[in-house]
């Protein structure tokens, strides 16, 4: 009987010892983001041991990370009726409460996973930190504070400094994020993650060279760990969209390398969703296609899908799949519609309505200019998409709808077009009035015209041209004490660049104008200054028939 007792003992310490390994291997493998197999050893685990708090909650970690809240929090509710490790699923349930910006119930809920544990546990205060990042709504300073109680009771535990490293990160404090990951991978040289980290503070801070060196130095310590090649991915395209005459062959590397981490991670639906989020970023909308149809062959339920359909769809040139497919995606009530999503329903439904003679129909371009609005309210920097739209418009001479494009980002600061945006908007205005072939100028279209040269005169102070188009759109407004002012000031401006500037012909043509232009002002109320700019003007241009003319009629 003692014997089968001591037989019965040793099977249940095996059986306890392969479900710590399990959840081991687990871990390396979301450290590794190969989240299938991750999925897999967990549920084999909870299968076998449905008592095992830890790996319920590591499962639901899973499922939160990747937005499938509702498994998530079957697998938290299970883990809380399990006889191990519970506690921790309280965890999982408090990020659900940040997630939904109920604080006080997320602590309620961290209290009690740390109600019970042991004088030397640390583990709990590791993922109380990493709920507070995690969250959709990140709250570092309580992270950190977390992490510390950790680090408090185990000053070397490498997971514990790994995680505060990233809250600092998070928190914008590099100098202490650097010191952490050092000291993670010091304390446990098999931590990569903590090493890769290095590169990444060095790609924040754009020394793409030296973050590149620092991933290719992971790479040297263990050449499958497929995080570090979407690093490299994301490090080389950040490079070649900060220094455009690296672009082709950096791109190329970023996809390459993006590549490389699928072939490392998995290649679930998930992992090729993720796979098609980067060749959106890296404007690869032919490969884009090709996922997107092989997605759909494998699960053509999943609404994502629709999304990227859409997207390639329009780069390719179809329209009409770009517009039913993001139309399928939006009109779904539990999507989550981003403004990207708008954006490209806009942009598809005004190139529909586009003839071959590159003339919009207005309706069409109204239709897809009330989306791209919808898409800027969601995600205002969308703007930035809109500049070779606008450009385009503007070449085709369609200065009235230039001009409604070039307006978004011509009210956004922090657009990186916002000073080429608020020029060519104001131009576009300007020509839109002036080659008006019948009815009033919009007083308020060149009044808003007026205020956007005003901003580039503030951003941008040396932009002359800038007193030429004020002088302009007054002319057209007919506010003779504005032309003037204007006008005198775009002529003392380039007077000032000196003999070299004034002798060039474009220059003296728009010195005539600006002559002329007070000339006329003053006509009605200053005959004798209204001739001396006339004459001005004849000094400069003698054939000047207009300024010969006035001088006749007023003399």
């Amino acid at each position: 009987m003692n014997k089968f007792k001591i037989f019965s003992l040793a099977m249940v310490a095996t059986a306890s010892v392969a479900n710590a390994q399990d959840i081991k291997e687990a871990k390396k493998a979301i450290d590794a983001e190969q989240f299938q197999k991750a999925k897999s050893l967990l549920k084999s685990i909870i299968k076998a041991k449905p008592s095992d708090g830890e790996a319920n909650f590591v499962l639901g970690n899973i499922y939160l990370n990747q937005s499938v809240v509702d498994s998530a929090k079957i697998y938290y509710l299970n883990g809380i009726e399990a006889s191990d490790k519970k506690n921790l699923n309280y965890i999982g349930l408090g990020q659900i409460d940040l997630d939904n910006k109920n604080a006080a119930a997320a602590q309620a809920n961290f209290a009690l996973a740390t109600k019970d544990i042991k004088r030397k546990d640390v583990d709990e205060f590791i993922y109380i930190g990493k709920a507070y990042m995690n969250s959709v709504n990140p709250d570092y300073t309580n992270a950190i504070a977390s992490l510390k109680k950790a680090l408090a009771i185990e000053p070397q535990n490498a997971n514990a400094l790994l995680t505060i490293g990233d809250a600092y990160y998070g928190a914008n404090n590099q100098n202490d994020a650097y010191k952490a990951y050092r000291d993670a991978f010091t304390a446990d040289p098999t931590l990569l993650r903590a090493k890769m980290q290095l590169g990444v503070l060095l790609k924040g801070a754009k020394s793409y060279d030296e973050a590149i060196k620092s991933f290719n130095e992971v790479i040297a310590l263990n050449p499958n760990y497929g995080p570090v090649y979407r690093e490299l991915a994301e490090t080389y395209y950040k490079w070649g969209r900060n220094k455009p005459s690296t672009a082709k062959v950096n791109l190329q590397n970023a996809i390459t390398n993006y590549e490389k981490y699928l072939s490392l991670t998995d290649y679930s639906l998930d992992s090729k969703m993720r796979h098609a989020d980067f060749l959106i970023l890296v404007k690869d909308y032919k490969s884009l296609e090709t996922v997107a149809n092989k997605m759909i062959a494998e699960d053509k339920v999943n609404p994502r899908i629709f999304r990227y359909l859409g997207y390639a769809a329009y780069e390719n040139g179809n329209v009409d799949v770009a517009i039913k497919s993001i139309e399928d995606y939006i009109k779904t009530p539990t999507n989550k519609v981003i403004g990207r999503d708008y954006l490209y329903l806009g942009l598809a439904k005004i190139k529909k309505g586009t003839g071959a003679d590159g003339a919009v129909e207005a309706t069409a371009f109204n239709a897809g200019l009330a989306d791209i609005k919808k898409a800027i309210e969601l995600e205002p920097l969308v703007v930035e998409e809109l500049n070779d739209l606008g450009k385009a418009l503007f070449g085709k001479k369609q200065f009235a709808q230039a001009a409604a494009i070039f307006e978004f980002g011509a009210n956004n600061k922090d657009s990186k077009n916002y000073l080429d945006d608020n020029v060519y908007y104001g131009i576009s205005v300007y020509y839109a009035n002036a080659n008006k072939t019948g009815g009033a100028a919009d007083a308020a279209e060149l009044a808003k015209a007026d205020a956007a040269f005003d901003r580039i005169l503030v951003a941008s102070p040396t932009y002359d041209e800038a007193y030429l188009y004020k002088g302009r759109i007054n002319n057209l407004l007919e506010k003779d004490d504005l032309i003037i002012k204007n006008y005198e000031e775009y002529v003392a401006k380039i007077t000032a660049k000196g003999a070299e500037e004034l002798a060039k012909p474009a220059t003296v043509k728009k010195i005539v104008e600006a002559y002329n232009s007070i000339g006329a002002s003053y006509a009605n109320t200053d005959k004798a200054k209204a001739i001396e700019y006339f004459n001005k003007s004849l000094v400069l241009d003698p054939a000047n028939t207009y300024a010969a003319q006035s001088v006749k009629a007023l003399k």
